[in-house]
């Protein structure tokens, strides 16, 4: 982790996000202690539970729609020629 004092943080904060992005949590310390982290939002989400997965979402049974209509087309096959 990287560390920022809050003064440096304040005026270069499009740097602190820029690194939380690429590097990783920046820490941002007050009068040398640990006050505050800056994280990516993927990462927020993934500490939060947030992140959406398909297994569970399906396993949950989900409201399907069930007057959907999945229109097929009667035609019949094309011709091949064979030879």
């Amino acid at each position: 982790m990287n560390g920022w004092q809050v003064q440096e943080a304040k005026q270069r904060f499009s740097e602190v996000i820029r690194r939380a992005v690429s590097e990783g949590p920046q820490v941002v310390t007050r009068h040398g202690e640990e006050v505050a982290v800056v994280i990516d939002i993927a990462e927020y989400h993934r500490l939060k539970g947030d992140t959406p997965d398909f297994r569970d979402f399906l396993l949950s049974d989900p409201d399907w729609d069930d007057d959907i209509d999945f229109p097929r087309n009667r035609d019949l096959p094309r011709e091949v020629d064979f030879g």
